[in-house]
């Protein structure tokens, strides 16, 4: 296991190295990568022998910080419909401001990780892996305690995980006013399958990031 001292130098590396690779291009040699973090070649290739494993670091890094943020943002909310609300605002209000960056590296995974883009993929959905299988689960009880009108709990959440990620997308390409669409979502996709109390107006709104 990587000491706390590698670990956080191997963590600034890959930041420092895709701030580099999103000015320059991702055809960028290891050398001037090198050069351009102020560290010497054999160093960068010590901790990452391809800029592949720089892109995929520099991801998993990002989406636990994405996890332990929306975790924070969910815990709050007990009715399930809600949780999946506020899950979709934690996502975009973590990202906000610096979407491209998540788009970056999605984008530079495929353009650099070869044979080695399965793995890498499977790495990232680990992330989430929990999470999501209890908010299936919350579904999936929801709709058996007559707190969620009948559904597909995975389903529900794929539609809702695809709106996540391709709305980042859709904020980086044409500026979607995100909020407005977070509210279409919610008056027109889950608060008609709420039951129980009655359902907020806005169960979930964007927090800052610390």
């Amino acid at each position: 296991m990587a000491r706390p001292a590698e670990h956080e130098k191997r963590r600034e590396l890959a930041a420092a190295a895709v701030e580099v690779l999103r000015r320059e291009g991702v055809d960028v040699s290891m050398a001037a990568l090198a050069d351009a973090i102020g560290v010497k070649r054999p160093t960068l290739l010590y901790h990452f022998p391809t800029k592949a494993h720089i892109v995929e670091h520099a991801l998993v890094e990002l989406l636990f910080e994405q996890a332990a943020y929306v975790i924070e943002a969910v815990e709050p909310h007990e009715h399930p419909i809600d949780r999946l609300h506020a899950h979709l605002v934690a996502v975009h209000s973590f990202h906000a401001g610096n979407e491209g960056r998540v788009v970056f590296l999605t984008q530079a995974i495929a353009a650099t990780a070869g044979a080695r883009l399965p793995d890498i993929l499977a790495a990232g959905a680990e992330v989430f892996k929990a999470h999501r299988r209890d908010t299936v689960a919350r579904l999936r009880r929801g709709v058996r305690e007559g707190l969620v009108a009948p559904c597909d709990p995975e389903a529900l959440f794929a539609t809702v995980r695809a709106l996540m990620d391709g709305l980042l997308v859709q904020r980086v390409v044409s500026g979607v006013d995100l909020p407005a669409v977070q509210r279409f979502v919610w008056e027109q996709l889950l608060a008609p399958l709420r039951r129980g109390r009655r359902a907020p107006k806005s169960p979930a709104a964007g927090r800052k990031r610390r």
